[in-house]
Parts: C-alpha cells; sequence; structure tokens
C-alpha cells in the first residue's frame, strides 16, 4: 500500500506519545528550525476570546492572542490575556 495514512493511524500514533515530552521536543524543534530561518512576510497578531463558556460572568471567559508567521505558516507564540483589561496591541510584548 501507498499513499497518506488513515486518521486511525495517526489516532493510534499520538496516542502513544507522552503529551508533555511531545510537547517539550516539537518546541526545541520548531525553535532550532526559526534559528536557522529567515524571518520575512507578515506577523499576524490575532485575539480571540473563548465563547461558549459555562462561566456566569464575563471576566471568567479566557482570551488569548496569537501571532501568526504567514511565511511559515506556524504560530510564534500565543499567550493568555486578561480580556477585560488588555488586547491584542498590550499583549504582543509578552508575545
Amino acid at each position: 500500500m501507498s499513499g497518506i495514512p488513515s486518521h486511525d493511524t495517526f489516532n493510534r500514533l499520538f496516542s502513544l506519545l507522552y503529551p508533555k515530552v511531545f510537547h517539550e521536543l516539537f518546541i526545541h524543534w520548531v525553535q532550532e528550525t526559526l534559528l536557522n530561518t529567515e524571518l520575512r512576510g507578515v506577523v499576524a497578531v490575532d485575539g480571540k476570546a473563548q465563547r461558549g463558556s459555562r462561566s456566569s460572568t464575563l471576566s471568567d471567559i479566557g482570551h488569548t492572542v496569537n501571532a501568526w508567521s504567514t511565511e511559515l505558516g506556524i504560530c510564534l507564540g500565543q499567550e493568555d490575556v486578561d480580556g477585560g483589561k488588555s488586547n491584542e496591541i498590550t499583549a504582543v510584548p509578552s508575545c
């Protein structure tokens, strides 16, 4: 057989990985890749509010700001922010 493995195969593979170890190795790989790559193009910064929260107050709803490299097609950084007191502009320096 040839071609792309099925979603079941990917599911079995990823279920065997230790999440913390995979996270550390993946972050290390991305950082090494970025060190050897000239960043050019646009870095898109976008804020998102988590909707559908079961919380009764708006202050408990999570807000996240992402920095996305359009050239590389990867997320360069992600930061949780206080939605009531922050926005994309004030959160960018911490990413």
